[in-house]
């Protein structure tokens, strides 16, 4: 069921749990996404809202052998997957966001990446990247600097807003990252 104009608008600033496996199990990526908006907060999924590409480019690039709902999201640790946000509070958009926020989840991602120890860190999102950790020429793509002990890749933001990285472009880049991190686990 969707949620109405007013269940969104009551979800603003709410947090949305991370999804990770237990303690001490494989993690391959960690997603990471910007923050949760209105749809996400409404729903309690990430990249919930109809249109994001989140959710078909993990099915295209090989991460899961179909494609799941966001409701199906607890599915992801069964496939060594994860996800959390730099910002936690939900946002009708990103730009709501201040630098300040953004700086503070980068520290924070730090230390969820060197507890759950990733083999590989996806931040969705090169912008907000660039912000949260001082990278200001950061590219799409494999870093040469980790984070903790992962090895980061910076992905396109799968938002439906993001007209520059169509879903077969987007798919191919996070298939990028498949292969990288089954490479890493063999």
């Amino acid at each position: 069921m969707r949620p109405s104009k007013a269940d969104l608008e009551a979800a603003r600033d709410k947090v949305i749990p991370d999804l990770l496996p237990p303690e001490g199990e494989t993690l391959r990526v960690l997603f990471c996404g910007i923050n949760p908006g209105l749809y996400s907060g409404a729903t309690g999924h990430h990249f919930a809202r109809p249109g994001n590409r989140f959710w078909p480019a993990l099915h295209r690039s090989g991460f899961t052998e179909r494609q799941l709902s966001p409701g199906e999201q607890h599915l992801l640790p069964s496939f060594g997957l994860g996800i959390t946000n730099l910002a936690s509070r939900t946002t009708a958009r990103a730009d709501e966001l201040t630098e300040e926020e953004l700086r503070e989840g980068g520290r924070k991602l730090v230390a969820l990446v060197e507890r759950y120890r990733p083999a590989y860190l996806g931040v969705a999102g090169v912008t907000a990247y660039r912000t949260a950790f001082g990278r200001k020429d950061a590219k799409i793509g494999p870093q040469e600097e980790g984070i903790g002990p992962a090895r980061l890749w910076v992905l396109p933001n799968p938002s439906g807003l993001n007209a520059s990285w169509p879903l077969p472009r987007l798919a191919e880049e996070f298939g990028r990252l498949r292969e990288a991190a089954d490479a890493a686990r063999s």
